[in-house]
């Protein structure tokens, strides 16, 4: 075999190929490092195959100020082909609507902490129709409403979670409405999370008469549910019930979780100055960050680490 036989030629791979590897890039290196790598690299990023699932719930929940261009600019680069969108707190209604215009393909969509309302919900829901896993936990304006719409025109739909913080649910009353909503439509649901929400012992009952399917179901800190365990487990045995009773943290508080870095040494910074974006010397550059949204004026810039006196620098070449 010839000595230039083991050569591979990265840059002539076909775009798809190129999308499930940069799958398992960080959002940051798929923005700031691929496109200067080469030119076939660089338009394969701005293709859709890089982006039919968009997870950026951890970045939206340390840069809320820039969540809408960002969004925007990524949906619009998967084509139509979004399959799975993964963000935290949705600013308003408009950017909800602009979500549902481009989800046909759509199978997860995550949205916790969101401020759309059920409304908006109600008038779009029709859009969501592929969808089979959805998150809207945290979701403080929407409610019964919401839930029935999503759960009407989601035929598919098989996991839902819709958790809750105590504090946001202090003082309503009718606790079984959004369980009614749950049990009447949305009968294939396998996976359901609860906890904390208004709800009680009638109206779990009601669920898993109306959900054969369910096989995990998280009640914890839903403090009005009375089950017997015997009775769980003669009736529903494939059913694995968490709570009540809380013995464990129910997750990472994710308020806090916006402060803490421990787990890198650097993260993303996005500042939209005037400008270019950088020296790469490709014809193509210009097109590569328009974006139909002026993104030329998008600068990414990444800070290592948070001593004062360590000073700021791009991360080092790949």
């Amino acid at each position: 075999m010839a000595e230039g036989d083991d050569f591979r030629c990265w840059d002539e791979l076909i775009p798809d190929a190129l999308g499930l590897i940069f799958g398992n890039l960080s959002l940051q290196e798929k923005l700031t490092v691929i496109p200067r790598v080469c030119k076939s690299w660089g338009k394969a990023m701005m293709g859709p195959y890089c982006w039919q699932e968009i997870d950026i719930q951890d970045w939206s929940n340390q840069w809320p100020e820039h969540l809408d261009r960002v969004l925007r600019m990524l949906i619009m680069r998967s084509c139509g082909s979004l399959r799975k969108l993964c963000v935290s707190g949705l600013h308003n209604d408009t950017m909800f609507s602009f979500i549902a215009e481009h989800a046909g393909s759509l199978h997860t969509l995550q949205l916790p902490r969101s401020e759309m309302g059920d409304s908006i919900v109600e008038q779009f829901a029709r859009r969501f129709s592929m969808v089979t896993f959805l998150d809207l936990s945290y979701c403080g304006k929407i409610g019964t409403r919401a839930l029935e719409a999503m759960g009407k025109h989601c035929k598919f739909l098989v996991g839902l979670r819709r958790n809750m913080h105590p504090l946001d649910l202090a003082g309503k009353l009718s606790p079984d409405d959004e369980a009614h909503a749950i049990a009447t439509t949305m009968p294939k649901l396998k996976h359901l999370e609860m906890a904390y929400l208004l709800i009680s012992t009638g109206g779990v009952l009601e669920i898993l008469s109306s959900c054969p399917d369910l096989e995990l179901l998280d009640l914890r800190g839903c403090w009005n549910v009375k089950l017997d365990e015997k009775f769980l487990k003669e009736t529903f045995p494939r059913l694995k019930v968490l709570g009540p009773l809380v013995v464990d943290y129910y997750e990472r508080n994710d308020w806090d979780a916006c402060s803490d870095y421990s787990d890198s040494s650097e993260y993303l910074a996005w500042d939209f100055v005037a400008g270019e974006i950088g020296d790469y010397d490709d014809e193509s550059s210009d097109e590569m960050w328009d974006d139909e949204g002026r993104l030329e004026e998008l600068e990414l810039r990444f800070y290592e680490g948070f001593d004062e006196d360590a000073g700021y620098g791009w991360p080092p070449s790949p």
